[in-house]
């Protein structure tokens, strides 16, 4: 499949670090982990306010994911959420993402947020 292909080499072992999200949990510190097997995305995440996480989604299309994703909280809060993603590249050739997502368990609201990939330092996720 021509789209998970594109999808796999845009997130497959690539870490992303918050670049806007101002209504969200993630933030300053917050970096995200994907992997991509065919049309299957896992991911973990941790740091600021983020004691860990993690992500289960799928490739919806050339340049769409959809993503299931939990988390505890450095508060102890265990909260759990949707989002569906559009992959994009920057003016540096970076990998952003922008997703817009909802809260379904332990938070109420909804918001949009944007991500880009980090390429100055080893995976640490």
């Amino acid at each position: 499949m021509e789209c998970f292909s594109e999808i796999h080499e845009r997130l497959n072992n690539r870490r992303f670090t918050v670049a806007n999200n101002t209504q969200g949990l993630s933030g300053n510190g917050t970096v995200f982990h994907y992997l991509v097997d065919g049309g299957t995305i896992t991911g973990t995440y941790h740091g600021g306010r983020i004691r860990m996480g993690s992500q289960v989604g799928r490739v919806t299309g050339s340049n769409t994911i959809e993503l299931l994703y939990h988390c505890i909280t450095t508060a102890d809060e265990i909260l759990a959420g949707w989002s569906r993603g559009e992959i994009g590249q920057d003016h540096h050739g970076r990998t952003t993402l922008h997703f817009v997502w909802g809260w379904l368990s332990g938070a109420t609201g909804e918001g949009e947020s944007d991500y880009v990939e980090r390429v100055d330092s080893p995976v640490d996720c």
